[in-house]
C-alpha cells in the first residue's frame, strides 16, 4: 500500500495533543499548558462547539438575511476539526504464514462528492465530527489549515459538518481562497470575469449578448428539506447567452462545447469559477 504522509501541520498538531505524555516521555499531569505562550496548540481553552460567528453566519443563510459569502468569511477564522483515521502501512508474514507486525499510520479522512471529485470533510464541533464518524481521531487547526490540507490532497472540495442538519460545502476557488487566507468572491459576483467571457464570445456571431448568474447548484438543502442560497457543491456559474433565432439544438450544442474549451484554456477564468453551466435566451 502507498504510504500517505499527513501535512506537516497536521502531524504536528496530532503529535502534541491527546497522549498522556509528551514527545520526550514526560507526563503532562501536574502541567500548566494555559496561555498565550503554550508552544503546542491555539486551542487549550476550547470546549470543542462550534464557532460562534460561523454557527450566525450559517443561521443567517438558512434565514435568508446573509449569503454565502459571509459564511466562508466567517469560516475563515475559525477552528474546526480535522478527522484522523489508522490505516494499515506494512503487514509482515510470521510463522506459519500468518501476518504479523502490522503497522498502522494515521492518514486524513476524505470523501467522494457525488459528482465525482475528492473532498475533504471537516467539522466545527467534536460532536459533529463523533457523529459522523466515531473512531475518527479529531485534529483542532484553523479553517486556513484544514484548506491547505484539502489541496494537498487534491481535493477540490472543503465539506463542513457532513451529516449535520445543514452541511456547507466550499468549493474550489473558495477553498484555495481560504488557503491563501484572501478574500473570496464568488465567481457570480466577479465583475473580473465579465471581461474574459466577453472577449470569449465575441468572435461567435450567433451571440448578441451575454450575462453571469448564480448557477442552479449553488444551493444547499437542510435535513428538514429547506432549500437554502448557498454552500451547494455546484454548478457555480451559469452563463446566459442571447443568441439568434433560428438556431436548433445541434448548433447550441456545439456553440457551447467551442465556449467551454475557449473558457477552460483560460488560466484565470479557471482559477476563478469552480463549475459552470451554459444557458441560452432569444
Amino acid at each position: 500500500m502507498e504510504k500517505r504522509e499527513l501535512p506537516g501541520h497536521i502531524a504536528a498538531a496530532l503529535a502534541g495533543a491527546g497522549g498522556n505524555t509528551d514527545s520526550a516521555g514526560q507526563s503532562w499531569e501536574g502541567r500548566d499548558l494555559s496561555g498565550s505562550g503554550n508552544p503546542l496548540h491555539n486551542f487549550d481553552q476550547d470546549d470543542g462547539t462550534a464557532d460562534a460567528a460561523y454557527t450566525e453566519a450559517l443561521s443567517a443563510l438558512v434565514r435568508g438575511t446573509g449569503g454565502e459569502v459571509d459564511v466562508v468569511r466567517a469560516l475563515a477564522t475559525a477552528r474546526v476539526f480535522v478527522p484522523i483515521v489508522a490505516q494499515l502501512a506494512e503487514e509482515e508474514a510470521g510463522a506459519h504464514g500468518l501476518s504479523a507486525d502490522k503497522q498502522a499510520d494515521m492518514a486524513l479522512v476524505t470523501v467522494q462528492a457525488p459528482d465525482g471529485r475528492r473532498a475533504l470533510p471537516v467539522f466545527t464541533s467534536i460532536a459533529a465530527l463523533e457523529a459522523w464518524h466515531p473512531e475518527a481521531r479529531p485534529v483542532a487547526v484553523y479553517a486556513a489549515r484544514a484548506a491547505l490540507s484539502a489541496v494537498a490532497e487534491k481535493a477540490e472540495l472543503l465539506v463542513v459538518d457532513p451529516g449535520a442538519e445543514l452541511t456547507f460545502v466550499v468549493r474550489r476557488p473558495g477553498m484555495w481562497a481560504l488557503a491563501k487566507q484572501q478574500e473570496w468572491v464568488p465567481s457570480y459576483k466577479d465583475e473580473w470575469l465579465t471581461g474574459i467571457v466577453s472577449q470569449a464570445v465575441a468572435v461567435e456571431a450567433d451571440i448578441s449578448g451575454v450575462g453571469l448568474a448564480p448557477g442552479g447548484g449553488i444551493g444547499a438543502k437542510t435535513a428538514a428539506g429547506q432549500i437554502v442560497a448557498g454552500g451547494g457543491a455546484g454548478p457555480e456559474l451559469r452563463l446566459v447567452l442571447k443568441v439568434r433565432e433560428g438556431l436548433g439544438r445541434t448548433e447550441l450544442q456545439a456553440l457551447a462545447a467551442r465556449l467551454q474549451r475557449r473558457l477552460g484554456g483560460d488560466p484565470d477564468f479557471m482559477e476563478r469559477v469552480d463549475s459552470l453551466e451554459i444557458s441560452f435566451t432569444r
